[in-house]
């Protein structure tokens, strides 16, 4: 299982994903969930990923490739791509068509596979934006009513960003939020695991300015997490009926 969010403010955007794919008592895997695409001050593109292992491996593969390919054009590259719909566009494009491709080799044996993406950047002159792409390839958009979005393992994470996250919300609060929705997260669902991978990206600098991976022992993290626990108890005291 996973735990991806992305928020977009309006001073840039903050991601967070976990790395755990495999939660089984004997078979404990981590493998990457955030991927980076830039050229900094001109284009930076972040995709986060759930669901199976091999659509999601292979629809990077597939992007990578057709950046890398001699004869790549806007219509293929997303990172020449006119703009961040464009993006959304050719990454929904290829996780469609990833999916359909392995759907029909395990059609045999009557299993369905899926994945989702958080695809989020800005291009030099353009509008940062951030999209949640669906197995289909379809998709869509964060907006001023709802700054962020998630998937994977989403439902415990959720209150919080409901009750704290605001467009004006600042980056460096919007940090404590996600990592606060995450810590939720691994309280209650085991299939979600450290460590994490956290990105933020200022508006208009087209390149990542923070990125970070925090493991299992990290004490700022743990700290922070010991906070909520007694800041909740303290809230829930103080409440009488």
């Amino acid at each position: 299982m996973t735990y991806c969010v992305g928020l977009l403010l309006d001073q840039g955007m903050v991601l967070l994903s976990d790395t755990r794919t495999n939660a089984g008592l004997d078979n404990i895997a981590t493998y990457r969930k955030m991927f980076v695409f830039e050229e900094p001050g001109e284009r930076v593109v972040t995709i986060l990923t759930a669901g199976s292992l091999s659509v999601t491996q292979t629809t990077i593969a597939r992007l990578r490739e057709a950046i890398e390919h001699p004869e790549t054009s806007a219509d293929t590259s997303i990172m020449q791509a006119p703009t961040m719909l464009a993006v959304a566009e050719i990454i929904g494009n290829t996780l469609a068509s990833v999916r359909q491709d392995i759907d029909h080799k395990m059609n045999a044996s009557k299993v369905t596979v899926s994945a989702s993406m958080i695809v989020a950047g800005q291009r030099r002159g353009g509008a940062m934006r951030m999209f949640l792409v669906y197995p289909e390839g379809n998709f869509i958009e964060a907006t001023e009513d709802t700054p962020f979005l998630q998937i994977g393992e989403h439902k415990y994470g959720k209150p919080i960003l409901d009750r704290v996250v605001r467009p004006a919300t600042s980056l460096e609060d919007a940090q404590k939020a996600v990592l606060l929705s995450m810590d939720s997260t691994l309280r209650s669902n085991l299939s979600v695991g450290m460590p994490l991978d956290l990105a933020v990206i200022a508006r208009d600098a087209c390149k990542v300015g923070l990125r970070k991976r925090i493991e299992k022992d990290d004490a700022q993290f743990a700290a922070m997490s010991q906070a909520w626990s007694e800041a909740l108890r303290d809230g829930f005291g103080r409440i009488t009926l």
